[in-house]
């Protein structure tokens, strides 16, 4: 019954935000995307964010909970996990110089801070998608490993 309840209210707000957001789309584009200095992209784009805000809550919240419901120890390895992102962007962060960008004529340059957010979030898709890349060969070679036994 409870599971029924929950469903029913993650679909209520599901479709509450399927219709807000096409309510900022069609405003969007009676007003134009190019008029007024881009406001209806802005506003876009602040929703879009709003939204992947939303998303994110709900799957952590929804997540912890049922983590803790059903098996309270399962806290433990999301804490580890929490912790070892901390420390990956740490190491991200130390090793990013934010030097200036080679090259860069735009209008407004950006602070130091930027750079080095910039160059951090970098260091990090490096680091994750080698390791991506790395866990898939691992992986394909001890499955060939283990069959030929």
């Amino acid at each position: 019954m409870e599971n029924q309840k929950y469903a029913k209210i993650f679909k209520i707000v599901l479709w509450v935000l399927l219709i807000l957001s096409i309510c900022v789309l069609v405003w969007g584009f009676f007003t134009g995307f190019e008029a007024n200095d881009g406001a209806a992209t802005n506003v876009l784009l602040y929703w879009a964010y709003i939204v992947l805000g939303i998303a994110l809550a709900a799957v952590i919240c929804v997540g912890l909970y049922v983590t803790a419901t059903t098996n309270p120890k399962g806290l433990i390895k999301i804490g580890i996990a929490v912790v070892g992102a901390a420390v990956l962007f740490g190491i991200c962060y130390l090793l990013a110089s934010g030097a200036p960008a080679v090259g860069y004529s735009g209008a407004k340059l950006p602070t130091a801070t930027e750079l080095k957010m910039t160059d951090t979030i970098l260091n990090m898709a490096y680091i994750v998608g080698g390791a991506a890349i790395l866990s898939i060969i691992v992986g394909e070679v001890l499955m060939t490993i283990r069959n030929k036994k």
